[in-house]
C-alpha cells in the first residue's frame, strides 16, 4: 500500500519498519513491523477461551495500533486491515484475490471504450447505525478524499476518476466546487453509481475493493470534524463487524454487525485484537491458549515445522530505506546514496534479524508481482539492486564528498518502528555503516504511528520502512516516486523516470507499458533513489480450530469475513 501507502499500508512479521498502507504501505508503506514489546496488559486482556468450544470468538495478537481509521486519510496496513473488517467497498477480494460483489449487487457494466463503469448497489443497504447507505455516499467519499483540504495521501488513486486531478489541484473554493461538480462519479439514483475514468485501466474492478473507494457517511464524518477515525465512537462502517472498543496501543474489539447485508454468512461474533509487539510475549500467549493467532520467526519456528498450526505467506511487500535529500543535502548526491546502499550487506537482515523466510531484495518490485503483461516482473526485469561492495562504497563516498566540498558526513539518524525486530534491524544497519564507511548513525526507534507521521511529513534523515502492493501491477510500486507525489518522501527527482512512468500510465499496449516500467525501475535502482533490503515473507501460528482466515499477499494483513471457529 502506498502507505504507504501504508503502508500503509506493514513489515514482515519480524521486520524493522512498518508498511505505509501500501499499496502501496503504500502501505505503505501499507502495517507495522510484526514484532516489538507487548503492551503491559496484553496477557491480562487476552481471552482465556481463545479458540475453544463452539463460541464464535477469535483472539489475535496484532503488531500495530492503527494510526487512523478514516477511509480518506488511512495510509498504513494496520488501518487498512481494521477498516476492511468494519467497512466495505463495492467489491471484496476473495481468497484468490478476485473481486466478489459486496455492496455492489453484481460486477460492473463497463462501456465499450473501457471508461465508464455502471454499478448497481444491493437494495436496502444500511450503515452500522441503521442509516440508509446510497450511491451518494460513494460520491461524497470520493470528493472528500480528493479535496486538497483533506490531505489524503492516497488521493492519487482517485485521480484515475475523470476530473480527479482537477479536484486535487483546485486552489480556491470556486475552483474546487467547479471541479467537484465535473468529477466523473455520479449517483444516477440511490442504487446506481456511475464512475467514468480518465483512461482505461484493466485492473479497475479489483481496485474498487480498495479502501479509498469505500463509501463514507457525510453526516457522521462531518460531525467528527478533525477527530474522524480517532476512536471507536468516531468510526462508522457498513462492513461485517463493528469496532466496539479501542484502547490505543492496547486492544481493539470487533463485534459482528447485525445490520450488515451478509450478516447471515458472518460466523464470528467477536474478534479481540491485542497489540503485542514482542514475539516472545506473543508466542507465550499462543502456547498458553490465550490467543489464536501469533507472529513467529527465527529459532522459534523450528519446533513447529511440519505442524498444521504453522502458516506462511509470501507477500508483495518490500522492506527498504529512504534517504531524505532536503534534510540531508548530501543525499542529493547520487554517489553518496550509492555508497550508503552499497555498504549494507542486505542478506544479513533476513538471515540474522528477521529469520522468517524473507529473502534479500533483488530490485524494488518484489518477487511474484505481475508485470502487467502476463509475466512476473522480477523475472523479466532481472536483478537491478545496488550490490554489496564495501570497498566500492568507500570510493563512492569519498568521490561524493569531494564533489560537495565536504570532508565527512554529518552524524545521521535513522528512524524505524520500535518493535523488537525493528530495533534489531536499525542496530544492524548502524553497525554496518560504521564498520564499512566509518559513518556515525544513531538509531531512533519510534511507535508505528509516530514513525509514519514523521516519514510522511519528511521529518527524517533516513527511514526504515515498508511498501506493500495496493494491486498486482508494477505501477503500485513505481508511481510513488514520480517527483512531487506524497510518497516520494525523500524528494528525489529524475525527469526521465517521471516521463517513463507517466507514459506507462496512459499506454494501452501492455507489452510496451511493461517495458517502460522495467526501464523506470532500472533508473530508480541505478540512482539508488531507494535501498530495497528484502522481500517479505510472514509466518504465523494459527490455532487449528480457526477456519477460513485469509492471509492475502497484498492489501490487509488478514481477511475476517469468512472466518469461523470449528
Amino acid at each position: 500500500m502506498k502507505f504507504k501507502k501504508v503502508f500503509t499500508t506493514a513489515m514482515a512479521v519480524t521486520i524493522a519498519g512498518s508498511m505505509l498502507a501500501a499499496c502501496g504501505d503504500k502501505n505503505n508503506n501499507k502495517g507495522a513491523e510484526p514484532s516489538g514489546s507487548a503492551s503491559p496488559s496484553a496477557s491480562a486482556t487476552a481471552s482465556p477461551s481463545a479458540g475453544t468450544g463452539s463460541k464464535q470468538e477469535l483472539v489475535m495478537n496484532y503488531r500495530a495500533d492503527p494510526p487512523a481509521l478514516d477511509v480518506s486519510i488511512a495510509e498504513s496496513a494496520a488501518s487498512f486491515t481494521i477498516l476492511g473488517a468494519i467497512s466495505e467497498g463495492l467489491y471484496r477480494l476473495d481468497k484468490d484475490m478476485n473481486p466478489q460483489p459486496a455492496l455492489a449487487a453484481e460486477l460492473p457494466q463497463i462501456s465499450a471504450d473501457g471508461l465508464t463503469y455502471t454499478i448497481k448497489l444491493r437494495p436496502g443497504l444500511v450503515w452500522a447505525n441503521g442509516e440508509p447507505l446510497t450511491a451518494k455516499d460513494f460520491v461524497y467519499s470520493y470528493k472528500r478524499t480528493l479535496d486538497p483540504a483533506t490531505k489524503a495521501s492516497y488521493a492519487f488513486i482517485l485521480t484515475w476518476v475523470k476530473g480527479g486531478q482537477a479536484v486535487q489541484d483546485a486552489k480556491n473554493p470556486d475552483d474546487l466546487k467547479k471541479a467537484q461538480d465535473a468529477l466523473g462519479v455520479k449517483a444516477i439514483d440511490d442504487t446506481t453509481l456511475e464512475i467514468t475514468l480518465d483512461q482505461p485501466r484493466a485492473y479497475f474492478t479489483a481496485q474498487l475493493a480498495f479502501l479509498n473507494y469505500y463509501p463514507q457517511n457525510e453526516k457522521f464524518v462531518s460531525a467528527q470534524a478533525d477527530k474522524s477515525g480517532a476512536d471507536a465512537d468516531k468510526v462508522l462502517g457498513a462492513g461485517p463487524f463493528i469496532l466496539t472498543k479501542w484502547d490505543h496501543e492496547q486492544q481493539l474489539v470487533l463485534e459482528k454487525n447485525p445490520k450488515y447485508w451478509d450478516a447471515a454468512n458472518v460466523k464470528l461474533d467477536k474478534v479481540t485484537l491485542n497489540i503485542v509487539k514482542d514475539q516472545g510475549t506473543g508466542l507465550n500467549l499462543f502456547e498458553s491458549g490465550k490467543t489464536d493467532y501469533a507472529d513467529i520467526s527465527g529459532d522459534d519456528m523450528a519446533k513447529y515445522e511440519g505442524k498444521s498450526i504453522l502458516h506462511r505467506k509470501s507477500e508483495l511487500v518490500t522492506g527498504y530505506l529512504n534517504f531524505q535529500q532536503t534534510k540531508v543535502p548530501a543525499f542529493a548526491n547520487k554517489k553518496i546514496r550509492q555508497a550508503m546502499s552499497m555498504a549494507i550487506d542486505r542478506a544479513l537482515i533476513p538471515q540474522l534479524v528477521l529469520k522468517n523466510g524473507s529473502v534479500p531484495a533483488t530490485g524494488y518490485v518484489p518477487n511474484g508481482n505481475s508485470d502487467g503483461n502476463g509475466q512476473e516482473f522480477r523475472k523479466v526485469a532481472g536483478d537491478t539492486e545496488v550490490a554489496y561492495d564495501k570497498e566500492k562504497a568507500k570510493q563512492l563516498l569519498a568521490e561524493g564528498l569531494a564533489e560537495l566540498g565536504m570532508k565527512s558526513m554529518p552524524k545521521l539518524e535513522i528512524i524505524g518502528d520500535d518493535t523488537a525486530k525493528g530495533k534489531q534491524t536499525l542496530e544492524n544497519l548502524v553497525i554496518q555503516w560504521k564498520a564499512n564507511l566509518g559513518i556515525d548513525v544513531v538509531a531512533a526507534p519510534l511507535p508505528h504511528a509516530a514513525r509514519l507521521d514523521r516519514e510522511l511529513k519528511k521529518n527524517y534523515q533516513i527511514v526504515n520502512t515498508l511498501w506493500g502492493a495496493d494491486y498486482n501491477d508494477p505501477m503500485t510500486w513505481l508511481d510513488m516516486y514520480i517527483s512531487g507525489t506524497p510518497f516520494n518522501t525523500q524528494d528525489w527527482k529524475n525527469d526521465q523516470y517521471d516521463q517513463l512512468v507517466k507514459s506507462a500510465q496512459k499506454e494501452l499496449d501492455n507489452a510496451k507499458r511493461a517495458d517502460q516500467l522495467k526501464q523506470a525501475e532500472k533508473i530508480l535502482m541505478d540512482e539508488a533513489a531507494v535501498f530495497p533490503m528484502y522481500f517479505r515473507s510472514s509466518p504465523f501460528l494459527i490455532n487449528d480450530k480457526v477456519d477460513g482466515l485469509i492471509l492475502p499477499p497484498y492489501g490487509p494483513d488478514f481477511e475476517l469475513k469468512w472466518t469461523s471457529i470449528k
